[in-house]
C-alpha cells in the first residue's frame, strides 16, 4: 500500500508520497510555488530517512517540505530556475 499526502497554501503545495522499498518505507516529497514569472516552480526531493509504516513516512515528509517552504520564504535557502523545474503557462 503506498499513501499520498497533501498541503494547499495559496502560494505553495507540499506533496508526499509512499512506496515500499528493501529498505523500508521511502517517502518522495514535492514542493510547489504557484505563480512564479507567469510559471511555477517545483522542487522534488526523497527524505533522507527509510521508515517502518506510512503513515510516519506521509507526516515527515510533509513536515520536512513545510520546513522547506518557511526556509525558501525567508529566504535562508536561495532556490533558482537553474535548480529546479519552472514549468511555463500550465
Amino acid at each position: 500500500m503506498s499513501l499520498k499526502g497533501t498541503v494547499d497554501d495559496a502560494n505553495w503545495t507540499v506533496t508526499c508520497t509512499t512506496e515500499q522499498t528493501q529498505k523500508g518505507i521511502e517517502c518522495s516529497i514535492s514542493v510547489e510555488q504557484h505563480d512564479v514569472d507567469g510559471g511555477r516552480f517545483m522542487h522534488r526531493f526523497k527524505h533522507a530517512c527509510t521508515f517502518d509504516n506510512e503513515r510516519e513516512a506521509v507526516l515527515a515528509g510533509l513536515r520536512d517540505g513545510m520546513t522547506w517552504v518557511r526556509l525558501k520564504a525567508e529566504h535562508t535557502i536561495n532556490w533558482t530556475t537553474d535548480d529546479a523545474t519552472v514549468a511555463k503557462g500550465e
